[in-house]
């Protein structure tokens, strides 16, 4: 025979879930309602299927929503004049901010310039010296030389684009005629 302890606990876990069976969920846009009175206000709609789970998100400072217009990007008429005075910088500081830039792509192209030569000097025309294992592995060998290739490609490329970028401000003339 069952205990009564058992037969409480099964009532008691039938009745819950009849009242959670019972529970309506309406959604009203982007938000989620139980309060029946509430959702015929607002014309909502119920929920059929499944759980429903809502996970509040982050709120602004001021606690208040955030609105489709701003999330999009859109900037209020009042707020537009301010953000665009601090985004200008004054023309000196432009020109050292150019300046800056300038010389790191001028240090940076002279350290793909120093790899460049490095790697000439190993490809060897495509005819590297062999290495210790290399010489009973050929396949190593032959493995290291399209490495060293692949590489060379790589450091021309980066080379034409920081010469590029030299170009756009204004700046160096292609290495090839220093």
């Amino acid at each position: 025979m069952k205990s009564p302890t058992f037969l409480a606990l099964a009532l008691l876990l039938a009745a819950s879930a009849a009242s959670a069976q019972g529970t309506r969920i309406w959604r009203c846009g982007n938000t989620y309602t139980n309060n029946q009175s509430e959702a015929q206000a607002q014309g909502c709609k119920p929920v059929e299927g499944g759980n429903v789970t809502i996970v509040e998100g982050t709120r602004i400072a001021n606690n208040a929503p955030v609105r489709v217009a701003a999330a999009a990007g859109a900037v209020s008429a009042g707020a537009a004049p301010a953000m665009r005075e601090a985004q200008r910088v004054d023309s000196a500081e432009q020109r050292a901010r150019d300046s800056d830039a300038r010389q790191i792509l001028e240090t940076e192209l002279r350290k793909a310039e120093v790899r460049k030569a490095e790697l000439l000097k190993e490809y060897n025309n495509g005819e590297p010296e062999k290495l210790g294992p290399e010489t009973r592995n050929h396949q190593k060998y032959l493995d290291r030389v399209s490495d060293l290739k692949s590489s060379l490609g790589r450091v021309d490329n980066d080379i034409a684009g920081i010469q590029r970028e030299l170009q756009r401000l204004g700046g160096a003339q292609p290495a090839a005629s220093r």
